[in-house]
């Protein structure tokens, strides 16, 4: 099912790196995931991309631009505003979900990722479903 998905995930956090990548590639068995290392540049490094993500995955707290400014810059992209982008964070409370949904994400699943529902979770993205998963 994800043989054909190209995943994008900024997170700055070397272990949830690896922890992704592996997942991708083991359990997934994704056609690609990109990762950023930070936000630097983010709408400048997606436009020379190879390939263009179906799926953006952002960590809330990564620097210097936050997934909130990461969202409201794929939001006012004509290229990226219809873009299946989800939020990883571990502030999951009702206000911050809130936010997030406000924000123009399609859902959220939080940190620590719950690695027995991922694969479940991350179907229900593709097939375009808004998941809001909050372990």
């Amino acid at each position: 099912m994800f043989d054909d998905i190209v995943f994008l995930y900024v997170e700055d956090d070397k272990n949830s790196q690896r922890l992704m990548s592996l997942f991708m590639d083991k359990v997934l068995k994704a056609k690609e995931l990109i990762l950023f290392g930070d936000s630097h540049n983010f709408l400048e490094r997606l436009h020379d991309l190879a390939v263009m993500p179906d799926v953006i995955l952002l960590d809330i707290q990564v620097e210097p631009l936050c997934g909130f400014e990461m969202i409201r810059l794929l939001r006012q992209s004509p290229m990226y505003q219809d873009k299946k982008v989800i939020a990883l964070t571990a502030s999951v409370m009702n206000h911050e979900v809130k936010k997030l949904r406000t924000a123009g994400f399609d859902g959220t699943i939080s940190k620590p990722l719950a690695m027995p529902v991922f694969p479940e979770l991350m179907k229900r993205v593709v097939k375009g479903e808004p998941v809001w998963h909050m372990a």
